[in-house]
């Protein structure tokens, strides 16, 4: 393996959303992942469509069982980081809890990813990104003047907000534990990671140069220049032209003389200057548009769709996008100048037979064998 994360052992208990997706950052950058499935976790899909379980291992044990467990706590003595991301207290019922791993190994980083966080009145209600996104404020900033909130994806919860920070806290606590000869336990939740990725509002908001009434405001689609519009084709485009000299040019190439857009800044003429962009864009089709803004500084991108962005000539010189057992994905990122990781393998079953991999990993010959007997009820 190759990547500034090679030599990095971790073991993954494998779920939904944010744990894979941590876990496939960190395999993407060279660490080695094992991933612990249960019995009949697998959702029917075939295995290379699972992109978040790509460039990684899987085993099925059946936790119930105290041989699977120590199988676990055999890896976990050999890993520097094991991720889960259950509810509150399942880990520690399976006897694979913090204190048990650190027993075992005292250097092991134990990330864990909930919703609500491993504390707090509502730690151990269910839930999902919409949820914590909601209670973080969020999710209420997303979306037109005069409308609902806008589901933005799962983006900001279970990848941005959780996996993302969950893969951070990781590797700030394997940094630390090299230092100090001790692991920890990451607390990584979707509330705070939202909550977090919303800090530059929450500081613009107590500066008074932001508003609660979504889609009213700089960077929300409130401005006539920040916003995307539809073209004579029916496709978009966006323009982000917040800075004078851009949106002077952006004025210039689309040919707006109109001196009423010289108030750029004026709030109140934005409803009205947006619906005269509107106009504008709509006498050109997207790629007329592209043909004379793109690449210029007007600050202006088409708006692609997922069977167009991996083709457009900037994601295909960037080699942005890979295709790995005959699926188009995004690559691994970011870039790195010198310890550059391979291309990640594709997603995998799971090992029919794992006793070669356990052996590699230092898994005691008794242990292997106690696998292959039938369980006992």
């Amino acid at each position: 393996m190759s990547g500034p994360l090679a030599g990095l052992r971790v073991v993954e208990m494998a779920g939904i959303g944010p744990g894979p997706f941590a876990a496939m950052l960190l395999a993407d950058m060279g660490a080695e992942v094992v991933r612990i499935m249960r019995p009949g976790a697998a959702n029917g899909v075939e295995a290379r469509f699972d992109v978040l379980a790509r460039g990684r291992r899987a085993l099925v044990l059946d936790l119930r069982q105290p041989k699977s467990v120590e199988t676990v706590l055999q890896l976990v003595e050999r890993a520097d980081v094991l991720l889960e991301g259950y509810r509150p207290g399942v880990m520690e019922r399976l006897g694979l809890g913090p204190e048990v791993c650190h027993l075992r190994n005292k250097r092991l980083v134990y990330g864990r990813m909930t919703g609500w966080g491993q504390t707090g009145p509502l730690s151990h209600a269910a839930g999902h990104d919409i949820n914590y996104i909601a209670l973080s404020g969020a999710l209420h900033a997303v979306g037109r003047s005069g409308e609902g909130p806008v589901v933005p994806l799962n983006f900001i919860g279970d990848f941005g907000g959780g996996g993302m920070l969950l893969a951070f806290g990781v590797i700030c606590a394997v940094h630390e534990a090299r230092a100090s000869g001790k692991g920890q336990v990451v607390d990584a939740a979707m509330t705070d990671g939202s909550a977090l990725l919303s800090a530059c509002f929450y500081g613009l908001k107590a500066a008074g140069q932001w508003s609660s009434l979504r889609g009213e405001n700089l960077l929300d689609g409130g401005a006539h220049f920040y916003d995307t519009y539809i073209c004579a084709d029916g496709r978009h485009v966006s323009v982000g032209a917040l800075e004078p000299q851009f949106y002077a040019k952006l004025r210039d190439i689309c040919g707006i003389d109109d001196p009423l857009f010289d108030q750029q800044m004026d709030q109140r003429l934005w409803p009205m200057l947006t619906n005269r962009m509107a106009d504008i864009f709509k006498t050109r089709t997207r790629d007329e548009w592209c043909a004379v803004l793109e690449g210029t500084d007007a600050c202006f991108a088409p708006v692609l769709d997922w069977d167009e962005a991996p083709g457009h000539h900037h994601n295909q010189a960037r080699q942005a996008f890979v295709t790995i057992d005959g699926v188009v994905q995004p690559a691994p990122a970011p870039r790195f100048s010198r310890t550059a990781p391979d291309q990640p393998a594709a997603p995998s079953a799971p090992e029919r037979d794992p006793s070669p991999f356990l052996r590699a990993w230092g898994v005691d010959g008794d242990t292997i064998a106690r696998l292959h007997k039938p369980a006992t009820v």
